[in-house]
């Protein structure tokens, strides 16, 4: 078996490992660490989501998986994660937990881990109640941002999911807020044709 390139407090005390990071040693990747010439590709920070998750059932949504998928500079914190409606469960103070319906098809496994997909992940960010704890802001804009220009997520494939949602809630506020967020891009060039 393969060892991880991941360091955790597991394996060392977290003093130390900030010691080592403090000494260029080390590079913080969520909450493991890693050496400063391993490359911080999505699978390596889906393991260090999966290791704070440790939850099986879970899946790394909203802004956790932009993270993951490298749209946002770093992850939540709390992480983001939801559960499909049959599997209902409570996890701790450390993950911010939505019961939802995922399709198979908007979920891949990296790892240990399974995470929405780009497009998935974006629509669920646009889509972000405007709540005390859950307000769509610049993070989640940004995240947004960063999907449609790291990933290969169309804006046209976003509002096609927008539109095949329908009348559930929050999908008026989620193509307004797209709308928005395309305006505001200024000069920046986002993929607007198909894939």
């Amino acid at each position: 078996m393969p060892r991880s390139p991941l360091v955790t407090c597991d394996d060392w005390p977290e003093p130390e490992l900030r010691a080592a990071v403090l000494a260029g040693e080390l590079v913080a990747v969520g909450s493991c660490w890693a050496s400063p010439g391993e490359p911080q590709t999505p699978a390596l920070r889906a393991a260090a989501a999966a290791w704070a998750l440790e939850d099986p059932r879970l899946i790394a949504g909203t802004l956790t998986a932009a993270w993951i998928w490298g749209a946002a500079s770093r992850p939540p914190a709390p992480l983001e994660a939801c559960i499909p409606v049959q599997s209902r469960g409570h996890l701790g103070l450390g993950v911010r937990l939505r019961e939802v319906r995922v399709p198979a098809e908007d979920v891949v496994h990296l790892g240990e881990l399974r995470v929405t997909v780009p497009a998935r992940t974006a629509v669920d960010l646009l889509r972000t109640p405007n709540t005390a704890d859950g307000a769509f802001g610049a993070a989640e804009s940004s995240a947004v941002h960063g999907l449609l220009t790291v990933s290969d997520v169309s804006v046209d494939e976003v509002r096609a999911r927008l539109t095949a949602l329908g009348r559930i809630p929050m999908v008026r506020q989620a193509e307004r807020r797209l709308r928005a967020l395309l305006d505001g891009a200024g000069d920046t060039v986002l993929p607007i044709s198909p894939r």
